[in-house]
């Protein structure tokens, strides 16, 4: 039991680690290749701070836990709302004023309704996962093509974080190649101590990854989200929510089914999908605003981590 504890602590902490590093290296070799800084941002940025949920769900499935995989997109995504947005948002107040994130809130919000419809049949078969990574693949292209020539106020924060990083494009690839090397070998360890901890206190693998395994791949999203707090910049953060959301429940979810169907029970579907889609919806009718510019406050953002708190004490106390 306790070499499955160390196992976890420590594949989670060099797993944000590499995260980290795999983000500054690829925006840089990114850049130096002609990418623009909106892209690196978007796709880039928002495939590292994804790479944990991706990386742990495919050695889940491929490894046949499918429970954690599944636990670990969905619980991320509830993580990523409730915790890491409803924290944000009590020490920040997040106001909408930037048009990438008004597209961005509905175009989430239909792929999780999406999502959910494919799953109610308690299913994901290859063909589904077929389906939720073409609409993602569409997604990301249209994405792509609206913000190319953008100039709002996200685009501007974006180039300048970006613009920050100094590094020889010979340094970033070394980066990159052992930074993932690291993480693959970090969401071995993480899988490892998860399934271990499952099986020895008898509790379904799906509750692991609903709660240890979702909280810790989402680390790296809770860093960036803090830091561009502390820096006066919130879009930043529910951008990278918004993006990250998005990957885990169409990508994340497509690829694990992809390589192993999952059928889901009824309990799960309805308790944690269901939940997802709540804080999805509430979330939308939070910052899409239907006056001028919609905002996520301070109450809200309670709103928000209370839920998270009483559907975790729920999860915990229930088994």
């Amino acid at each position: 039991m306790l070499l499955f504890g160390i196992a976890i602590i420590v594949g989670l902490a060099l797993m944000v680690l590499s995260a980290d590093k795999f983000v500054d290296g690829a925006s840089t070799i990114a850049g130096h290749y002609g990418m623009s800084p909106l892209l690196i941002g978007m796709v880039v940025v928002g495939f590292g701070t994804s790479a944990p949920e991706m990386v742990v769900s495919v050695l889940s499935s491929i490894q046949g836990n499918s429970g954690i995989a599944l636990g670990n997109a969905y619980g991320s995504n509830i993580t990523n709302i409730g915790l890491i947005l409803g924290v944000v948002s009590i020490y920040v107040p997040i106001t909408f004023h930037t048009q990438v994130l008004k597209k961005e809130l509905p175009i989430l919000f239909f792929a999780t309704i999406v999502s959910a419809w494919i799953l109610f049949d308690l299913n994901l078969s290859r063909s589904d996962a077929v389906i939720l990574l073409l609409l993602f693949i569409i997604i990301v292209g249209w994405t792509i093509r609206q913000g190319v020539n953008s100039k709002d106020a996200l685009t501007k924060e974006i180039q300048v974080g970006i613009n920050e990083t100094k590094t020889s494009v010979l340094a970033s690839c070394i980066i990159v190649i052992g930074s993932l090397a690291v993480l693959i070998l970090s969401s071995r360890l993480l899988v490892y101590g998860a399934v271990g901890i499952s099986t020895a206190l008898g509790v379904p693998d799906i509750l692991i990854g609903l709660s240890v395994v979702a909280v810790g791949t989402s680390l790296p999203e809770l860093a960036s989200s803090i830091i561009a707090a502390r820096k006066g910049e919130p879009d930043i953060a529910l951008g990278n929510i918004l993006g990250s959301n998005l990957f885990n429940t169409l990508a994340v979810m497509g690829a694990s089914g992809l390589i192993d169907p999952i059928t889901i029970e009824e309990n799960v579907f309805y308790r944690d999908i269901g939940f997802m889609t709540f804080l999805t919806m509430l979330l939308f009718l939070f910052g899409y605003g239907f006056k001028s510019n919609g905002k996520i406050s301070r109450v809200e953002g309670s709103l928000l981590l209370v839920a998270y708190i009483a559907y975790t004490s729920y999860l915990v106390f229930k088994h």
